[in-house]
Parts: structure tokens; C-alpha cells; sequence
């Protein structure tokens, strides 16, 4: 079987992120969102991860947690009470081998980017498995590493099919549709197809990992736009992962080398963001997953802190302006 590692590094990480900090502290940025909880640490029991790389909520507010190297699912209260979980290792129904993301439908049900099987798994929301489709390759149907996954309001599944530089476009049953993209760093084309995500309106962004920059779909795949370049500044991003968007269109993108969640409105301009590399609340140590709830709650999954942090929504009154090297929050 293939085995995804979600593991860089640790030293030169480490390094890299404390440069990226070093060169934020002299910022100052509009107010974060407030932080309400945590739960998590490393190991294989009840409420423990090792690689929580992705999280969902469903319509009824229950948190779904993709647990990737302990090959499992495990569901949550939104406040982190353990509820039950579904998952082992393999490659039969409801197997996984190192699954790297979850979403909850707007029908019921669960989808699981299984990505060392090559396969994407749906279930109910009491972990029966429904489902399943893909392999490893790359034609229609198939995946080279399936990263992430999305849902539209009609139920259609757009999958990031990473190193096959694409976003696939399935039926709810997966059933293939469509798809999209190619390698290289024009318009619609990616350079590691990481994270997808679609609006309200059936727009549909991705994140477009190595090239530091979201892009902007229709529902077809024709491109609409795109923002974002290398660095640490406002907008820029080191290697933008995974995406969420709450009910009013704004965009949250988990920044991943900078150890961050930058927020924007639905044509990328730049709103606000938190976190900074570290294990204090609010702070992330290479975070991927990322959800928004009913409430605008947001949910991070903070990966190699081996844990989920739940905060508020993203305060919006603040403006910031600058000019020189001074900047000014007007409230």
C-alpha cells in the first residue's frame, strides 16, 4: 500500500517558521478572532491524533475529525466531547490508508479522501459506509494522491487531485463529470492542487499549493481569478493548504508555512488573520484542516500540535491602513 507522510522535518521547519515569525512580530494586525477551546494530544486513544490533517462540521453542528496516521474518523461535539469514531488500516469498505480530508454534505453525509488508496469513501454521519470510488492513476476517475475534497449545494464532489495538477468533478455516487486544470503556473493550472472549496453560489477555489495562490472558479471550471505570492505578508502566503468558507463568502486559507489563517472576501481581498508558530491557544505548528460552522465558529485542525482549536468568528469592524513602515488599526 501507498503511505502519505504528512511529517516534514521537524528541525528545518522549525527554523524556517521562526524566520517567517521573526519577520511578523514587527506587524500589527486587526483584532483575531477569540479563542474558546482546544482538545487533543498525540497518541491512538479516544481524542487523541497523530496528523489531524482535516475537519468538518454537518448541518447539525457535530465536528468530524480525519485522523489521518491513526487511519481513522473520529466525531466530536462542538465543543470536543468524543462522540464515537469508524476506521483502521486496509484497504476494504471503511478501511483507510492515511486519509487526508472529510466533508459533511449538505445531504447527510460524509465524504473521506481515502489518499493512500487512491479513493474517495462516503458515509453516513454514523460512519455506515455508503460508497466508494477511484484508483490510483490518472485518467477520468483516477487520483495521483487526492488531497482534498468539496461539496456543492447540488451534492457534487470536486476533488484536488494533487500531483495530477486537477480538479476532478464527480456525482455525489461518483459518478465523473468534469475536470479541469493542468501543471504550470498560467491561469488554471496548478502546481500541487491541494485544498478545494466552494461557495455558497457554486464558485469553486483552490488552493494552489506551490504556486502561493488561490484560484477562482465557476462550478465548470472556467476561471474567473486569483490572488496570492510567496511571503509573509498580508496575502502572501508558504504553501496555502486548506480552505473554508462561512455564509457571508468569506475565504479562510491555512497558511501553512507561516503558520497561520489568513481571511478574505470572495474575490481575494485581504481582511484580516491569526496565529503564529507555537503551542499557546491561537497559535499553530503547521496547521492543514479548517471549517466554518453555522455560527461562523471556526475549527482548525493544528496538525503537528496534535489538536483541534475552536474560536470565534472573525471580528469585522477593523480597518487597516498603512503608509511608511507604520501601520494604523482604525476601529
Amino acid at each position: 500500500m501507498i503511505r502519505i507522510s504528512f511529517w516534514p522535518p521537524r528541525p528545518l521547519v522549525a527554523l524556517a517558521s521562526a524566520a517567517l515569525l521573526t519577520l511578523l512580530t514587527a506587524v500589527s494586525w486587526a483584532q483575531p478572532p477569540a479563542f474558546i477551546t482546544a482538545w487533543g494530544s498525540r497518541g491512538t486513544g479516544n481524542t487523541q491524533f497523530v496528523a489531524p490533517v482535516g475537519v468538518a462540521i454537518d448541518a447539525a453542528g457535530i465536528v468530524y475529525v480525519c485522523d489521518s496516521n491513526n487511519n481513522r474518523i473520529q466525531k466530536f461535539t462542538s465543543d470536543g466531547v468524543y462522540l464515537s469514531q469508524w476506521g483502521t488500516g486496509g484497504i476494504g469498505n471503511g478501511q483507510f490508508n492515511t486519509p487526508s480530508s472529510i466533508v459533511a454534505s449538505p445531504a447527510g453525509y460524509v465524504y473521506v479522501a481515502d489518499t493512500g488508496n487512491g479513493r474517495i469513501q462516503k458515509f453516513t454521519t454514523t460512519g455506515a459506509y455508503v460508497t466508494q470510488w477511484g484508483q490510483h492513476g490518472v485518467g477520468n476517475g483516477q487520483f495521483n494522491s487526492a488531497r482534498c475534497i468539496a461539496v456543492d449545494g447540488s451534492e457534487n464532489v470536486y476533488v484536488a487531485d494533487y500531483y495530477n495538477n486537477r480538479i476532478q468533478k464527480f456525482t455525489g455516487d461518483g459518478v465523473y463529470l468534469s475536470q479541469w486544470g493542468a501543471t504550470g503556473s498560467g491561469d488554471g493550472q496548478f502546481d500541487g492542487a491541494d485544498g478545494v472549496s466552494v461557495d455558497a453560489v457554486g464558485d469553486v477555489y483552490v488552493a494552489d499549493n506551490n504556486n502561493y495562490r488561490i484560484q477562482k472558479f465557476t462550478g465548470s471550471g472556467l476561471y474567473l481569478s486569483q490572488w496570492g505570492s510567496f511571503g509573509s505578508g498580508n496575502g502572501q502566503f508558504a504553501f496555502p493548504v486548506r480552505m473554508a468558507i462561512d455564509a457571508g463568502g468569506a475565504v479562510y486559507v491555512v497558511d501553512y508555512g507561516n503558520s497561520r489563517v489568513e481571511v478574505f472576501t470572495g474575490d481575494g481581498s485581504y481582511l484580516n488573520q491569526w496565529g503564529s508558530f507555537g503551542t499557546g491557544p491561537g497559535q499553530f505548528e503547521l496547521p492543514i484542516g479548517i471549517a466554518v460552522d453555522g455560527s461562523d465558529d471556526i475549527y482548525v485542525a493544528d496538525t503537528s500540535n496534535f489538536r483541534i482549536q475552536k474560536f470565534g468568528p472573525v471580528p469585522t469592524s477593523a480597518v487597516l491602513t498603512s503608509w511608511g513602515r507604520v501601520k494604523v488599526l482604525y476601529r
